[in-house]
């Protein structure tokens, strides 16, 4: 699939595979996602790229010597997480696909929710607000709470792996 490199001003450039013309406000986004000083090489827009909050949902986003977890455009970064850990890549050989397995195990992803709810989540004082919600979402207070600390309805668990 052909790519075009966009005509704007940037650091890095921005290649796109976006099948569809950018508005201003995600060309703009591109154009400042682009800027960042620690981009690598380039910003890619995939096909279906959209605006997200601080980044387009559908891009994609090489950093040198810098993690941005809501660099999704806040799509999934909320189930991201960067956590330095003290090994190599040599240690790590072979056994990522296990490490990610095992995660996957453990939080609940895509449609699933925890099977009871935490105790610390049932004594959060803030339940009580739902009543001041939008109508449409007041009666999902006890799914909101099995939810919590999962990845909730629709997302994979995104691994992000940072090695020295």
């Amino acid at each position: 699939m052909p790519y075009e490199k966009l005509e704007i001003q940037t650091p890095s450039p921005v290649l796109s595979w976006a099948n569809h013309e950018l508005g201003h406000e995600e060309t703009k986004m591109a154009k400042n996602v682009a800027s960042l000083p620690f981009v690598f090489k380039h910003v890619a827009l995939m096909p279906d790229v959209h605006l997200g909050k601080g980044a387009l949902v559908g891009s994609v986003i090489a950093t040198k010597e810098a993690i941005i977890p809501a660099a999704v455009g806040v799509d999934v970064g909320c189930g991201m997480s960067a956590i330095k850990t003290p090994f190599t890549g040599e240690q790590l050989e072979g056994k990522l696909k296990k490490i990610r397995l095992d995660i996957e195990a453990a939080i609940p992803t895509g449609f699933n929710e925890n099977k009871e709810v935490e105790k610390s989540v049932s004594n959060w004082q803030r339940w009580s607000d739902f009543k001041n919600l939008h109508s449409g979402v007041q009666d999902l207070q006890t799914k909101a709470m099995r939810q919590m600390g999962s990845l909730g309805g629709g997302e994979r668990l995104p691994l992000t792996v940072v090695i020295q």
